[in-house]
C-alpha cells in the first residue's frame, strides 16, 4: 500500500512537472514563432526530471556526509560550487536572509 501512494505521488509530481514544462516551451514558442512537438516536452520533461532525482541524491549524500538528516543552505551551496555565478547567486541570497533573520531578532 506505501508503495502505491509513493508511486502515485511521483507520477502526481511528473504530471506538474511536465505541465510546468509544456508551459514555460509554449510561451517560449509563442514568443520565438516556432512550434515543438508533444515528443520534445516530454524528452525534456523526462531530462529536468532525472537531473532533480540526481540534485536530490547528492543533497541527501551531502547531508548524510555531514552527520545530519537534515539538508540545509550549507548542502545547496557545496552542490552549487562547480558553477561559480550560481553559487554566487544563492550565497548572495543566503547570506540577505541570515542577515534579515539576525536583525529580526535583535529588535525583539
Amino acid at each position: 500500500m506505501a508503495d502505491e501512494s509513493e508511486e502515485e505521488v511521483r507520477e502526481q509530481l511528473k504530471a506538474a512537472l511536465w505541465f510546468a514544462v509544456g508551459k514555460m516551451v509554449d510561451e517560449e514558442t509563442l514568443r520565438r514563432n516556432r512550434n515543438v512537438t508533444p515528443q520534445f516536452i516530454g524528452a525534456l520533461t523526462e531530462m529536468v526530471w532525472a537531473q532533480i532525482e540526481n540534485v536530490a541524491l547528492d543533497l541527501e549524500n551531502f547531508s548524510r556526509h555531514a552527520g545530519r538528516t537534515t539538508i540545509n543552505t550549507d548542502d545547496v551551496l557545496l552542490l552549487a560550487r562547480r558553477n561559480q555565478d550560481l553559487h554566487a547567486i544563492i550565497k548572495d541570497f543566503v547570506d540577505k536572509q541570515k542577515a534579515a533573520k539576525a536583525k529580526g531578532k535583535s529588535k525583539r
